[in-house]
């Protein structure tokens, strides 16, 4: 038998081995999900046994840690801004560099606006739902081109009691939808250049699905097909957000200013990288 402590300084030290950028973290998680247990119970109850289907369970934990697999992977969720989300290997695990994108967006409106929002490529939901959790008044709609994708969207939307203001959409990017309908248009689209797809860490390039990654040969394919749209769709006044990589903020900014947008600004993350263009539509457009 072993406890909650040793389980997880054995652990420790060999996803350290291994390489894995934040073991001690990594091993906690996996340990609480395999033991059921919380943060408070491995630092009060240190020396409490685990059973012999939560050590097996821990194991095979940290096995797939070892291989590079990422623990949202494993654990099949994922917090993000406020909300916690359930994924599958069909959607990106949403990244803490895509909070600057919800960040943005709730700043372009107060609290109780009656905001029409689009996010294009929903994905897991996690841009859409993190807006509707902190405005009550608001209605979303989330596309994607993949159903599986839109199903992991719609039951997270189910599960944080958000399903009677979200939909969700099969279609790609904005197609089939009016003009001039949204307030508020999103969307983390795929941006990384095709070549360096294979340079990423294994956590991405293994686990993370190819269509939400591959931008093409520069990395603006995407954009280049949703500046001219997300105008479209946009009401006079209304405000875009998208996620750019940290190189691609003068390209992305001429695109949509070729496509009409104004007041477009650049917002960096937290570790001061170029993340979110924004803009708004003109009001004669």
């Amino acid at each position: 038998m072993t406890t909650l402590v040793k389980a997880w300084k054995a652990a420790q030290e060999r996803l350290k081995d291994t390489g894995i950028d934040s073991p001690a973290i990594d091993a906690r998680l996996l340990l609480e999900a395999a033991a059921d247990v919380s943060r408070l119970d491995i630092l009060t109850e240190p020396h409490r046994e685990l059973t012999a289907d939560q050590a097996a369970a821990y194991d095979a934990h940290i096995e797939r840690r070892v291989r590079r697999e990422p623990v949202a992977r494993i654990l099949g969720r994922k917090g993000f801004w406020k909300i916690l989300l359930g994924l599958t290997p069909d959607v990106l695990i949403p990244r803490a560099d895509t909070e600057t994108v919800v960040e943005s967006a709730l700043k372009a409106f107060p609290e109780n606006a009656r905001v029409s929002l689009l996010d294009i490529g929903v994905g897991s939901g996690a841009i859409l739902l993190s807006i509707l959790a902190e405005r009550p008044a608001a209605k979303g709609l989330g596309t994607d081109i993949s159903e599986d994708a839109l199903a992991v969207a719609r039951d997270n939307a189910a599960n944080l009691g958000l399903a009677d203001r979200a939909a969700f959409l099969r279609t790609g990017w904005a197609d089939g939808l009016g003009d001039a309908s949204f307030d508020l248009v999103v969307s983390n689209p795929p941006y990384i250049r095709s070549a360096e797809i294979e340079t990423l860490d294994p956590e991405v390039r293994e686990h993370d699905p190819r269509l939400a990654l591959d931008g093409g040969p520069d990395g603006l394919d995407a954009y280049r097909a949703l500046a001219p749209e997300i105008l479209r769709v946009l009401k006079p006044l209304g405000v875009f957000v998208v996620e750019i990589g940290w190189d691609q903020a003068q390209d992305v900014r001429a695109l949509f200013e070729q496509a009409g947008a104004q007041g477009l600004r650049v917002v960096q993350d937290l570790g001061a990288r170029d993340r979110v263009v924004t803009g708004f539509k003109p009001a004669g457009a």
